[in-house]
């Protein structure tokens, strides 16, 4: 079954020098942009992450730091991906967990101040795991029927994800083939933040969801405790959590200047 678009969306994969969000970095990027009449445009390149690949790293997705050595860092290309990302929804495998939260760090290092929130998540992996509870390579055979080849390849990856949401929609009658619908059946919650740290309640309303302060609102415990702003500030907390963190702060100012 294609996809029903009412904008473009891009699905993604990355390669990165390890799982830490706040420190790892990308050394791989392979975007593939759908558009609403099913045109498929690509975006593929290595990307130097100005750090060591760790070997275990590299032994997962055979990415070495002689195959990057000569690869542009990633502030180089950070306009350009943000061009090509403009407007698009985004979808991949465990995206919203891990792909889209590095993404967002990347662009914040650089100085991008690119709008995550202008646009909708599809998560393959979220569908996979409530219908069936595998990995990729299982959700490529189980929906496909193929074998995935190259996996840890960013852009076999890519490709294969995409490939299994079209299989996803044929397969269950009950997803709905709209993106909205389908982001909303990949969200574990409503997060403020792609981390998960601060989320929003049935009121819409910012609650920190981690630590001692966990569902209390963001904007109380910084009115209240003021210095526990400074100590996330300080933390090794993923600079998109700082900002959303900061923006609740102004805005809390703001409204009790007013």
């Amino acid at each position: 079954m294609e996809l029903k678009l009412k904008r473009p969306i891009v699905f993604l994969d990355l390669e990165t020098t390890g799982l830490n969000i706040s420190n790892d970095r990308i050394v791989e990027i392979s975007f593939l942009k759908i558009s609403p009449t099913g045109k498929e445009q690509w975006m593929t390149s290595r990307v130097n992450p100005e750090m060591p690949i760790p070997p275990k790293v590299t032994a997962l997705h055979g990415i070495s730091d002689a195959d990057v050595a000569d690869a542009p860092a990633f502030r180089e290309i950070a306009k350009n991906l943000a061009a090509f990302l403009e407007g698009c929804d985004l979808a991949g495998y465990n995206a919203i967990k891990f792909d889209i939260p590095v993404l967002a760090e990347e662009f914040l290092r650089t100085n991008n101040d690119f709008n995550f929130r202008k646009r909708r998540y599809v998560d393959v992996q979220v569908i996979f795991h409530k219908k069936e509870q595998r990995t990729l390579a299982a959700a490529y055979q189980f929906y496909c029927k193929k074998e995935l080849k190259n996996a840890h390849s960013a852009d076999a990856d890519t490709a294969a994800t995409y490939e299994v949401l079209k299989s996803q929609l044929d397969m269950y009658p009950d997803l709905e083939n709209d993106i909205e619908k389908l982001a909303t059946f990949s969200s574990f919650n409503n997060s403020a933040d792609f981390a998960g740290r601060i989320i929003l309640d049935e009121n819409g309303i910012e609650i920190f969801n981690f630590g001692k302060h966990k569902g209390r609102s963001v904007e109380t415990v910084l009115r209240e405790e003021p210095s526990y702003y400074a100590w996330m500030m300080n933390g090794d907390f993923p600079l998109y959590t700082k900002k959303v963190l900061t923006e609740i702060k102004v805005r809390s100012f703001g409204n009790k200047k007013g």
